[in-house]
């Protein structure tokens, strides 16, 4: 868990395992929390963020720093490698263009 999620869940009173709650003390549904993730967003003024596009920039995010399938799955609750792959080969990617640009380059040339 993300050390600002733990210090943000002991400074709450939580009462159950259900963190996120209604104004009516109920759980969220599916569709009632990514509404309510667009109402926290356009409050924030960051109307181009969405629930799913959190979540695809955390994942992006970890990918980039090296996070494995398996961990991507671990943290984003994927149970096959069809949602993990996506961003680990276009992590792969991106380090690997990084490193072959230089090849681009006559040789003895300064780098990029």
């Amino acid at each position: 868990m993300l050390p600002e999620l733990q210090k943000t869940i002991d400074e709450s009173s939580t009462g159950n395992l259900t963190f996120l709650v209604t104004e009516f003390n109920k759980p969220f549904t599916v569709n009632g929390l990514g509404n309510k993730m667009r109402d926290w967003c356009d409050q924030a003024e960051l109307f181009h963020c969405t629930t799913h596009g959190l979540r695809k920039a955390g994942a992006t995010i970890a990918a980039e720093n090296g996070a494995t399938d398996e961990e991507l799955m671990a943290i984003f609750g994927w149970t096959t490698k069809n949602q993990t792959t996506t961003y680990t080969k276009k992590a792969r990617r991106k380090k690997m263009a990084a490193g072959a640009m230089r090849k681009l380059l006559p040789e003895g040339s300064e780098g990029i």
